[in-house]
Parts: structure tokens; sequence; C-alpha cells
């Protein structure tokens, strides 16, 4: 205890990561609504991380893509949408509301102004024009389902106006109302992502209508989204809390106040977590390894990552914009990384100062049957991260 408070060190805010990220062997999930709603949220910017962020935690990693697609398409139990930081998740469509109210309506009125603004800069039509265009747009994607933007103009040839963004500036480029329409719509939580125009990996996607949410209070979908990611990630700081919602501090401690968060000590300092969850948690009965994908919300849940992520490493696996790749984990720490190559071989590197030496043999067999599992999901399909880093890009050299 410290001042009253428990002390949570580093190895057991590693056993939680593993037991509730579903990583460890003895708690992995049957389905992807199991794996996102320990997670809360899943990094969806780059398409192929969801379903190997999937398939890292289920007990049959075979099943990922198919039941994801079910879960994402068919069944809309799981949607793909903006949220936190203007950066897409795949969330449980339940939490579409409150990801909306919690972190979706200050981005959205900060895009919509300044796609306003950009297109007056340019003399292109105004606010009332485009509110036109919008109306026109959602009716025709009510029309067809789903859409690709090109789809939608040829519905309303106004999403093909092109504007000049930043004249006489070194960045100087020209926009499609299409592109900046339909983003700021995605942030207005009306529409979301939907079924890719090829494979899982592709990049290339339809729009939809967003699932039908009620409007919440901002106050009360903060309180509930912070309430439920400490259940998964804490404890963490306030630094965390506030770089993960992207929230003000007076925003993150008003909800921490709200759910009657507890203080714990950390080995930096002052910690949060859900009310009740001070009690010890042992580490999971047998070691383990995972081999996670690039933006895994795992390897992204934090700020501070010193407890888990040996800062040696982050030259070779974050890219110069602060993205992570692919990671390879023993025990809740990341020791190393992994990469695809050309055909199809997954291939890692261990630092060998990153586990102890009379580990080491019986780290490179669990890695080594973590990496039989990925290959038997991947087959004959091949992948590479949006954002590539130093180890990755060597490894596939």
């Amino acid at each position: 205890m410290t001042d009253g408070r428990r002390h949570i060190d580093a190895a057991e805010r590693r056993a939680r990561l593993g037991l509730r990220h579903r990583l460890a062997a003895a708690a992995r999930a049957a389905t992807p609504e199991e794996v996102a709603a320990s997670l809360v949220a899943l990094h969806g910017t780059d398409p192929a991380t969801v379903h190997l962020a999937v398939a890292a935690r289920l007990s049959d990693p075979a099943k990922a893509v198919p039941e994801t697609e079910r879960a994402l398409y068919e069944d809309g139990t799981l949607v793909r949408m903006h949220g936190m930081r203007h950066t897409v998740f795949v969330f449980p469509t339940e939490l579409t509301a409150v990801v909306h109210a919690s972190t979706g309506l200050t981005v959205a009125a900060r895009e919509r102004a300044s796609l306003v603004k950009d297109m007056a800069a340019a003399g292109a039509p105004d606010a009332a024009w485009l509110a036109e265009v919008e109306r026109a747009t959602l009716a025709a994607l009510a029309r067809r389902g789903q859409a690709t933007a090109a789809e939608l103009a040829a519905d309303e040839p106004r999403l093909r106006e092109r504007f000049v963004y930043a004249a006489g500036k070194s960045y100087e480029g020209v926009h499609t109302v299409s592109t900046r329409l339909l983003r700021v719509l995605g942030v207005e939580g009306k529409v979301v992502r939907g079924r890719p125009l090829g494979s899982w990996t592709s990049s290339q996607f339809r729009w939809a209508p967003a699932p039908a949410h009620p409007e919440l209070d901002v106050a009360g979908a903060q309180a509930g989204l912070l309430g439920r990611w400490l259940r998964a990630c804490g404890p963490a700081t306030e630094a965390d809390l506030k770089w993960w919602t992207g929230w003000r501090v007076t925003e993150v401690r008003r909800a921490l106040s709200a759910i009657g968060a507890e203080e714990v000590a950390l080995d930096e300092g002052t910690g949060y977590v859900a009310e009740g969850d001070t009690d010890p948690v042992a580490a999971p009965g047998a070691p383990w390894a995972a081999l996670l994908p690039a933006l895994d919300p795992t390897a992204m849940a934090w700020q501070g990552r010193d407890w888990y992520l040996d800062p040696a490493l982050r030259p070779l696996l974050f890219d110069r914009s602060g993205n992570i790749g692919p990671t390879v984990w023993w025990n809740g720490r990341v020791v190393g990384g992994w990469a695809q190559r050309a055909d199809g071989e997954i291939v890692w590197r261990i630092p060998a100062e990153s586990v102890r030496r009379e580990a080491a043999a019986e780290v490179e067999t669990e890695v080594a049957a973590e990496a039989g599992r990925l290959g038997g999901l991947l087959g004959a399909t091949r992948i590479t991260p949006r954002f590539r880093t130093p180890l990755e890009r060597e490894l596939t050299a």
C-alpha cells in the first residue's frame, strides 16, 4: 500500500493485459464480438489489422476472417466508424451512440467548419449548397444500402465538384467535395465504413448508413466509455486516458469522478482503475506468446508504454508518425517484431537482450507456434502494413 492506495506493479499490469485482452491461451475468445467487447475498440485504419487482431485472440484463428466479415457486414454486431482522435475503429454496435457523443461531436463540428471555410476560401459553393448535396447523398446511400464514393457521385453529380485547398501554400492541393464531405459525415456519425471492394485486406471500401442510435448526453457518454476502457485497460494514468480519448483534462477528470474510479499507485505515479477493481490479479497459469499486427489495440492502448515496451525497441517498431508495426509479445511485454515475406513465410526477430537467456528457447518455441497459427490463417494471402516500420522493412527485404 502507498498512502492508502494499493500499488500495482508492472508485472501485475502485464498479467491483467494478458487476461483481459484475451492474449493468454486460457483467456482466448470464441467470437470477434467477444474480442471487441474485451478491448472496447479495434483499430480500423488498416483493414488487415482488425482481422489479425481478432485472430490473435480467438481459440480458433481460422474463424477470424469469416466470423469478422459476418459480424461487420451480415449481422451488424460490429461497426467500423470514426472514433477517438479522429481515428477509424471497429466497435461493438451497441457502443455507436456512446462513441459518437463522447468523442465524435467535437471532432465533427471542427471538421464541418473546416470544410465550409476551405470551400469559401476557394470560391466554391456555400454551406447551404453543401447541405443540399449532403441530403441528396444520404438519400442516395439509403436507396443503395452500400455504395462507393464514385457510385454516390453518379447519383449526386455535385459530389464531383472540386476546389483548391490552401492556394499559394507549399501544400496546395485540389480536393473533391465527395472526399471531404463523406469524411465529415463519418465523424458526424451519419455514415460508416462498409464492405471492402476486394478481399479483407483491401483499403478500398463502400460507405453505408450508420446504425440508428439515440443522441446521448455528452458527459454521460464520456463516463460510460471511460468506465468500459478502464475495465479493459486499467490501471492507467491520467495522461493515458487523455491520449486515448482525445479529451481535455477537465473532461477526463469529470468522467473519472462520475464513475467512481479508484486511485492506485503505479511505478510511474498515480493511476486509476474502475470502481472495485483493486483486487490483485495473478498471472495466467502458463507463459504465453502473441504475434500482434501493426496498430494493434493492445500495443496502442496507453501513452506511457515503458512497462510493456523497452524504449530501446521503439526505433525498430515505430514509424516516424508514432504508428507501431507488427510486434512479438512474451508474457505481457513486447520483445520483438515480425513480418510476412513475399513468399508467405512469417519471420521474426527477438533481440537477445529482450528475454532472459535461460528462457530464450521456450520463447522461440512458443513464438514459432504462434507464427504457425498465423500462417495457417493467412495461407496465400499477403499483407503489408499500411504504416511500415524499420524492422518490418528489414525483415521483408
